[in-house]
């Protein structure tokens, strides 16, 4: 299942871990990323609180935590090539993946159509 916010974050569900990024269209936005940082594995995170960092030639950004639940794992290679991120944003530039405290509220998110209508 794909679910989007309307801060441009992308999760993949599968059961109750989801694998989060930035959308295509915020990558496009932020230009070449130089830089990244992460949460820690292990940090409990709530809706909406700040979970990364990034910077890029234009700007920095935060990238929110969608849901909340626990990081249980971070994507290292993109903190070692930021560029990664601008190449594939919906797929190998995942930025970390977590344990959603409660599943049913991926209710809550955009599904592609709504968020393609926001971006639009």
């Amino acid at each position: 299942m794909l679910k989007f916010t309307e801060e441009h974050e992308w999760l993949k569900v599968e059961g109750d871990i989801a694998t989060v990024g930035i959308t295509t269209h915020a990558t496009v936005q932020l230009g070449d990323l130089v830089f990244v940082e992460l949460p820690d594995v292990g940090k409990a995170v709530e809706k909406g609180d700040e979970a990364a960092v990034v910077e890029s030639v234009k700007a920095a950004s935060e990238v929110y935590a969608p849901l909340a639940g626990e990081v249980t794992e971070v994507n290292q290679a993109i903190a070692d090539n930021p560029a990664l991120v601008n190449d594939d944003p919906m797929g190998a530039g995942w930025f970390f993946k977590m344990k959603l405290a409660d599943p049913a509220a991926l209710a809550d998110l955009l599904d592609e159509d709504a968020y393609q209508a926001l971006v639009g």
